[in-house]
């Protein structure tokens, strides 16, 4: 009798077993750190929103931070990005700048959402600019990258497809902040400030983790099972002595 574990095991299957059950782990172990930074970011955002809102100083202000601008409405230099939907009308996002009083600076504020007309070649609705000093509260809220789009983004007038703060210095020589202002304080001009809370995404990294563990098991399991069948049952030699 004699065991001949050698002849039904190979290295190749073994191998990838093993190197597909760590790259499995791994991929799940990225996908729990990522729903933890997501679940931070969330919880600053939270915290962020409960602060007070705080006058402009002079360093940077941080993503969600609560302000409160006064300055005035500069008329004539307000822009519409496009493409904006609220609960399932197409619209504007309306960006007007705002002089800072007493501190030369310019903030670009996002002041709302309006409505597109049926007619959109028709130019959209003209925005009040209410004269005199203002207050505006708001977050901190910092451009992200331009999304992929097939043709260049070619502004008509006032209508902007994606809003570029550096383009924007660019065609009205204004010195604007490097963020813009997301406004949560009411006013009466029409526009809908119903800002919804960001999607961090937490609920889908976790589910894409579970699904990379699922799979690191099933290698292991894989793995565990060529071994014990490649060494399970040992083989009588059946031949007769000579």
């Amino acid at each position: 009798m004699s065991l001949r574990p050698a002849a039904r095991l190979h290295p190749v299957p073994l191998l990838a077993g093993v190197a597909l059950a760590l790259l499995t782990l791994q991929l799940g172990n990225w996908q729990t750190r990522r729903a933890a930074e997501k679940a931070e970011l969330q919880a600053e955002y939270r915290a962020a929103a409960e602060r007070p809102a705080q006058p402009l100083g002079s360093t940077p202000p941080s993503e969600w931070q609560s302000l409160e601008l006064r300055g005035e409405w500069l008329p004539g230099r307000s822009i519409l990005i496009d493409n904006r939907v609220h609960e399932g009308r197409a619209g504007y996002h309306v960006f007007t700048p705002l002089q800072l009083k007493g501190q030369g600076g310019v903030v670009l504020v996002n002041r709302g959402w309006i409505g597109a007309g049926a007619d959109r070649s028709q130019p959209p609705p003209r925005i009040a600019n209410p004269p005199g000093e203002t207050a505006v509260t708001g977050r901190v809220r910092h451009p992200g990258e331009k999304p992929f789009m097939l043709a260049a983004d070619s502004p008509s007038g006032s209508v902007w497809q994606t809003l570029d703060l550096a383009r924007y210095r660019s065609e009205t020589r204004l010195p604007v902040a490097d963020f813009y202002l997301q406004q949560t304080s009411p006013a009466d001009d029409g526009l809908i400030r119903n800002w919804p809370e960001p999607d961090a995404g937490i609920e889908r990294h976790r589910g894409y983790a579970l699904q990379w563990y699922a799979l690191a098991a099933l290698a292991a399991a894989l793995t565990l099972w060529y071994l014990w069948n490649a060494f399970r049952s040992p083989r009588h030699d059946q031949r007769k002595p000579l």
